[in-house]
């Protein structure tokens, strides 16, 4: 149901674009006319009056030459885009619309079952921010359009939908979660304009030399995150399961290097198949056969494979074992396992007190579409502030400068936290979230 309203969404705006681009056409077509209008005005002024105005150079040097930086310094100021005022938007009381040309994003999404457990969320939150920007008015006048394309998980496809993309005017497209598709993505759009990566972790897509983005931290920023907390916590004694690989092998590789460089001992890790196993019983028997009890159990794997490992871990007598895993816990069902109780993971953001990350998963809940992945659903809105926020510094609607300056950007404040690109390799320069189930809640343990 949600997806199908998506697409319908999807196609108005691909109408708003086609309408849009009609636009341009037309006024591209009025430049010649106005530029080939200016030398008529120059010979109109006769020579004599020139001298009059050599008899008043005061008013050369007035001429805005120190009131346009003035002008240029006032107009950033309003053209600051207020992430506030958009999540307060009410869509059933919104200013009048914005008449601009659209500012266009596009989504080259993976809605398959490979991603979707990713950009089904961001979908649906990015299209319910935009409409929230829109309701308040837009960017400096200009709506922002969102055109989704589905990439299905395939390179392939991928490649066609971008260029779908390309086609429908898009100045800066949204990419996939994972690196193979992500780089189908990049190789079509060919460093023409920036390719802001929503869910992925993986550190091999960011480049700002070809204006390749992500939107939050890599994955080896959340390993060694995890083993600095552990330490940090007198945990000294580590356990890994891990699958050869990126993302399920990377992670607790990442992990292991930084907890041994800070003194901890890994004292095993065990292999695992991701997304198939849950007969734990074997890989239990090697737990049981190391640990004391006092270890770290790292891991990248699906929430539902930890409840069975943990489950068969304690029925080996060993229950004082911390669990902890990076951001798949966080969109794969932590919080309804039934064995989460103390677990840790690595997340994007944290709702509380009110925050801009609780606010837009709020009203995502209030429009009857509460995000199985509120973390991801957030992301979606880092990911359209830092392109509105590129869009805004360079002032202009070419592609080329809106990417050139998001690779500056610093201090952006979006939806999970503040973020800069400006000197990083293209991953941001923002926050890790570790949070923990207490009680059965979902609390904040550290922000890292």
């Amino acid at each position: 149901m949600r997806l199908n309203k998506l697409f319908i969404a999807s196609l108005a705006v691909l109408a708003l674009v086609a309408a849009a681009c009609g636009d341009d056409e037309d006024d591209a077509a009025e430049a010649p006319a106005t530029t080939t209008a200016a030398p008529a005005v120059e010979e109109e002024p006769m020579a004599e009056e020139e001298p009059m105005a050599e008899e008043e150079p005061m008013a050369e040097e007035e001429p805005m030459a120190e009131e346009e930086p003035m002008a240029e310094e006032e107009m950033a100021m309003e053209m600051s885009f207020d992430v506030d005022a958009a999540l307060d938007a009410d869509l059933d009381n919104c200013a009048a619309p914005p008449t601009g040309d659209p500012f266009i994003i596009g989504f080259a999404a993976d809605l398959s079952e490979v991603g979707g457990f990713a950009d089904i969320p961001i979908s649906e939150a990015g299209g319910y921010y935009v409409s929230l920007i829109n309701c308040a008015g837009g960017v400096g006048g200009h709506p922002v359009a969102f055109v989704i394309e589905d990439v299905q998980g395939n390179p392939e496809v991928a490649q066609r939908a971008t260029a779908d993309l390309l086609d429908a005017g898009a100045h800066v497209i949204l990419g996939p979660p994972f690196a193979d598709v992500g780089d189908a993505v990049l190789q079509t759009v060919n460093a023409s304009r920036a390719v802001i990566f929503v869910a992925s972790t993986e550190p091999v897509l960011p480049d700002p030399s070809i204006y390749s983005f992500m939107t939050t931290f890599s994955d080896t920023q959340q390993a060694e995150a995890a083993a600095e907390f552990a330490i940090d916590n007198g945990i000294t004694r580590a356990i890994t399961f891990s699958s050869e690989g990126p993302y399920f092998g990377y992670n607790p590789e990442t992990f292991a290097a930084r907890f041994e460089e800070l003194g901890g001992e890994l004292v095993l890790d065990v292999s695992y198949v991701p997304f198939e196993d849950f007969d734990f019983a074997s890989h239990a028997n090697e737990v049981a056969g190391v640990a004391d009890g006092t270890e770290i159990l790292y891991t990248a794997m699906i929430a539902p494979q930890l409840d069975a490992l943990r489950g068969a871990i304690e029925e080996r007598g060993i229950d004082s074992i911390t669990y902890f895993g990076a951001d798949a816990f966080g969109v794969s069902g932590i919080t309804v396992i039934d064995n989460n109780e103390g677990v840790y993971w690595t997340d994007h953001g944290f709702g509380a007190d009110g925050n801009r990350y609780q606010r837009l998963n709020d009203g995502l809940a209030a429009m009857g579409m509460p995000s199985d992945a509120p973390g991801f659903a957030a992301l979606a809105g880092d990911a359209i502030t830092v392109a509105i926020q590129g869009f805004i510094d360079a002032g202009s609607t070419d592609p080329l400068a809106i990417a050139e300056a998001i690779s500056q950007l610093t201090g952006v404040e979006a939806v999970t936290d503040t973020i800069a690109y400006a000197g990083t390799d293209g991953t941001p320069d923002t926050p890790v979230y570790i949070l923990q189930i207490v009680n059965g809640e979902t609390a904040l343990a550290a922000r890292m």
